[in-house]
């Protein structure tokens, strides 16, 4: 049998320089995803040394689970028309409090193929980070409709985007001694 490894290589950069910054800083990260299906917990996890910088997280593939374990109301979902922004700096504002971290990754996005509902489109996702001093957000289109390569994007992006968070609250800090 032969397997691939784990994390996939895209995301391997990302994490080492992940895990080193917030071990150095002694914080820990929180996530919350849907889309990527558990890839960027299971990314940071792949580190040895992971509960020094991981708080916990959740995949919140279904509107219900939300409502469940992230704060959100069946209110949140009237006229819900698939992954937002707003949707995930609430994902990820919840799971900073509930995990007590300082950090807190969230995604939201259609994988594919196909969309629920109609008017979401495989390969888009919306990321946001929340931070100890707000939250900050961003989307983008992989331009794909291949659930597996799309999930690992998705898993990169948010990583990425966490980094350049991380790094520029680092370079911040240091600007500002």
């Amino acid at each position: 049998m032969t397997s691939a490894p784990f994390p996939p290589p895209s995301l391997a950069p990302y994490i080492s320089q992940i895990a080193a910054l917030l071990t150095e800083r002694k914080q820990k990260v929180a996530v919350a995803e849907t889309a990527a299906g558990g890839l960027i917990s299971a990314s940071l996890l792949s580190v040895p040394g992971a509960s020094a910088y991981y708080a916990g997280g959740i995949t919140t593939y279904t509107l219900a689970s939300r409502i469940e374990l992230c704060g959100f109301t069946q209110e949140d979902f009237v006229g819900y028309k698939g992954p937002t922004p707003a949707i995930v700096e609430k994902l990820a504002k919840n799971t900073r409090g509930k995990l007590d971290a300082a950090y807190a990754i969230a995604e939201s996005g259609t994988a594919g193929p196909g969309a629920t509902p109609p008017t979401a489109t495989p390969g888009y996702v919306a990321l946001a980070i929340a931070t100890p001093s707000g939250v900050v957000s961003k989307e983008l289109k992989t331009g794909q409709d291949d659930r597996a390569a799309n999930m690992v994007l998705f898993a990169e992006e948010a990583l990425k985007f966490f980094l350049q968070v991380l790094t520029e609250e680092t370079a911040g800090r240091k600007t500002a001694l």
